[in-house]
């Protein structure tokens, strides 16, 4: 899938992806030291798909999206490298990830996010705001 004829960005579901490429993106989009996470392990085992976004120099963008099994689908991680930010990557991460969900038999797309993203998944993407809550394990 092609976001456009201007875009050399490619977006897939399910697309192919290694541990160390999306651990040094996760690394990055987060402001962490690099991690040695099996992503691919945690994908495979737990999610209902995930969208992977490419350009000519690799990996630029993810999305993981969780489910129940049933209905709800959760949106988990969206990370896009810095050199195509506020290029509309992540707005067409979650584009992807929607319509696919939905092809799924979802029926509801959660998202959890910090106050200082509730323009890009609000505004942007087309999330209603909810009251939820959160408790804190550690």
């Amino acid at each position: 899938m092609r976001a456009s004829n201007l875009d050399p960005i490619r977006y897939d579901w399910r697309g192919s992806v290694t541990n160390s490429e999306l651990n040094a993106l996760h690394a990055e989009a987060f402001d962490h030291h690099l991690f040695d996470d099996d992503w691919v392990d945690q994908l495979d085992r737990f999610s209902l798909g995930w969208v992977t976004a490419r350009d000519g120099e690799g990996l630029v963008g993810f999305v993981n999206i969780i489910w129940d099994g049933l209905v709800h689908a959760f949106v988990e991680d969206t990370i896009v490298a810095a050199r195509v930010r506020r290029q509309g990557v992540g707005v067409r991460l979650i584009a992807v990830a929607r319509d696919q969900a939905a092809e799924a038999g979802c029926e509801w797309l959660h998202v959890d996010f910090e106050d200082h993203l509730k323009d890009f998944y609000l505004g942007a993407c087309g999330f209603t705001p909810t009251s939820a809550g959160l408790m804190k394990l550690r």
